[in-house]
């Protein structure tokens, strides 16, 4: 490392590949950390989870001037924001309260729990597919279609819907999620959400017309106390469901079956004791999660030990800095047990008012999809190089090449 290179650089090389001995040296030497570009970054588990559950903004226009927001300011330029801005994932309450309390009637625990044998059917036509070709990338053949077939299946879309359009769109949109990189790429995710919000409002008008017991049903119909969701609020938040929802199962399946695959004792013990399916998906959420990253901007001065935040500042809370902390997990923190005790306090799905909506629908797609790879495929194996998608915040793998 040189003098002039900050201690956390998600830009250096292998970074994407393997953040971790990264978190462990910020942790280490500055767990409270600035960013040359103003920003804070937190990597221990306690500090971490006091900040996504300490009320604070995640809402751009809280921040304070710095080069970070100069930065941001340039990047996006007058581009609209994905959704408007009109999803829970970036409002503040009281708005985020009210949109989440209306979704959240249509997207119970029991609603979840009702689609397991529906996802059951789904993951065994697709191992079929893989027992077939005699294996192939699982990304394609199973971790990417399987979260985008349940959610479509969820909601009701109609059948005119051009899914192979509405997958290249999120795809898309998901990336506003990452660090801002350049105008180009801003340009074409604020297009695509564009195109991703006529297309979810065509969908909402035809549903409209034609009700049925479907999640999209629901949300047009979801009301408390003679509050409901206005159409831009709707259209924004079933884009949400998308966006969010599928990109980061397809991120636990993955990412969870590859430390599988490079943990075989790990793998054994699962195979030979398939109740320990739940946790083992709390630990493998822990272990190698599907977001990295959680923002919140302070709405007032923030302090940490002797470390003080100043009010508007951009944080970003470590989440899988935090799942590896020692001090929370112990000297294996690194390690992956799948009998971890206490694994489901991990934060890969957040923590506090933002903490994940779906994460009920993830876990469940995690647990069908890896447990019935796992005791299908006595054989498998990994079958070449694994290729990682290159983002910072929603890491996950777009090959992972498999022999059953």
């Amino acid at each position: 490392m040189t003098a002039t290179e900050p201690l956390f650089n998600p830009f250096a090389p292998g970074f994407t590949e393997n953040p971790y001995p990264h978190y462990d040296r910020l942790r280490e030497q500055a767990p409270v950390y600035q960013h040359p570009l103003g920003f804070w970054i937190l990597t221990r588990y306690d500090d971490v989870a006091a900040l996504l559950r300490g009320g604070h903004s995640v809402e751009p226009r809280n921040m304070a001037p710095s080069p970070m927001r100069d930065l941001q300011q340039s990047v996006y330029g007058d581009g609209k924001p994905v959704f408007n801005a009109m999803s829970m994932l970036d409002r503040d309450p009281p708005d985020h309260t009210r949109l989440r309390r209306l979704v959240s009637k249509a997207f119970t625990r029991k609603a979840v729990e009702e689609r397991r044998p529906h996802i059951e059917r789904l993951v065994d036509g697709m191992l079929d597919d893989v027992a077939k070709a005699g294996g192939g990338n699982l990304i394609e053949a199973l971790a990417f279609p399987l979260p985008f077939a349940v959610i479509t299946e969820m909601m009701g879309m109609p059948d005119w819907i051009d899914v192979g359009r509405l997958r290249s769109l999120t795809g898309m949109v998901v990336r506003s999620l990452e660090p801002p990189a350049d105008v180009e790429l801003m340009k074409q995710i604020s297009a695509a959400g564009q195109e991703l919000v006529e297309l979810v409002a065509e969908a909402v008008e035809w549903k409209r017309r034609n009700p049925a017991d479907d999640l999209l049903t629901a949300l047009i119909a979801a009301e408390d106390d003679g509050d409901v969701l206005t159409d831009e609020e709707l259209v924004a938040q079933v884009g949400l469901l998308y966006v969010a929802g599928h990109e980061t199962t397809v991120n636990l399946i993955g990412n969870g079956t590859l430390a599988l695959l490079r943990h075989p004792e790990q793998l054994r013990l699962l195979r030979e004791n398939p109740d320990l399916t739940p946790n083992a998906i709390e630990e493998l959420l822990r272990y190698d999660g599907p977001v990295q990253q959680s923002r919140r901007i302070t709405l007032r001065t923030y302090r940490i030990g002797e470390h003080e935040i100043p009010a508007g500042a951009f944080v970003q809370a470590g989440l899988m800095a935090a799942n590896r902390d020692p001090a929370k997990w112990g000297p294996d923190a690194n390690e992956l047990r799948l009998d971890r005790p206490g694994a489901h306090q991990h934060l890969g799905f957040g923590a506090g008012p933002h903490h994940c909506l779906g994460a009920a629908l993830a876990r469940l797609e995690g647990q069908v999809a890896i447990s019935r790879l796992v005791q299908r495929f006595p054989g498998l194996k990994l079958a070449g190089e694994v290729k990682w998608n290159g983002r910072i915040n929603l890491r996950g793998l777009t090959e992972l090449p498999v022999a059953v």
